[in-house]
């Protein structure tokens, strides 16, 4: 047991009794308890296999490669559309905690499996996500842009493009885009 774990759960205003629940099952599965991201993460020959996480609605179990463990019951959720190799286990009370337990320690064995067999989510590439054509516009009418944005890493450059994209007006994602500017032309992600 980890004493940052056992501080983090005797803070927590909300889910208290969940998170303690979640942890006592995922304690049952051999894992290393750490503290990681400022939640408790379990890990296995130190990688990352499953993090207790809460949120407004529910508290939830996070699998780092949840798109890859077999989920029969349909009970893995993708947090967002553009989650691609993460999955959540979502409650909302000890109960439903409790009443599923089988199920939570099947999916952190197929975890653990997955990571003895080595098995890499397969992301999609930069080219994969969709250009709003406001940026579009803007790449082709700035060579030096185009030049910046191709130079940079995939992670950043698929930051920009969900950052550009999320926005719902044409407007909006204008405006995104003209202040990103700079930031591409000094080879600078979107967070630097």
């Amino acid at each position: 047991m980890n004493p940052k774990v056992d501080a983090y759960i005797s803070k927590a205003k909300t889910w208290k009794e969940e998170i303690g629940q979640l942890r006592s099952i995922v304690q049952e599965c051999l894992l290393t308890e750490e503290f990681k991201w400022g939640n408790p993460c379990y890990t296995h020959e130190e990688t990352n296999i499953v993090l207790i996480h809460v949120f407004k609605d529910y508290a939830a179990l996070l699998f780092f490669k949840g798109a890859l463990l077999k989920d029969s019951k349909g009970l893995l959720v993708q947090q967002t559309e553009n989650t691609q190799a993460a999955r959540q286990l979502r409650f909302t009370s000890v109960e439903e905690i409790i009443k599923k337990k089988t199920a939570i320690k099947a999916c952190i064995k197929d975890a653990i499996a997955v990571e003895k067999a080595g098995l890499k989510v397969e992301f999609k590439t930069t080219a994969e996500f969709s250009v709003p054509v406001e940026f579009e516009v803007k790449l082709k009418q700035l060579p030096a842009l185009k030049k910046a944005f191709e130079s940079l890493t995939p992670g950043r450059q698929k930051a920009y493009l969900l950052h550009f994209a999320a926005a719902k007006q044409s407007q909006t994602r204008e405006s995104r885009v003209e202040k990103a500017i700079p930031q591409i032309l000094n080879g600078k992600g979107l967070d630097d």
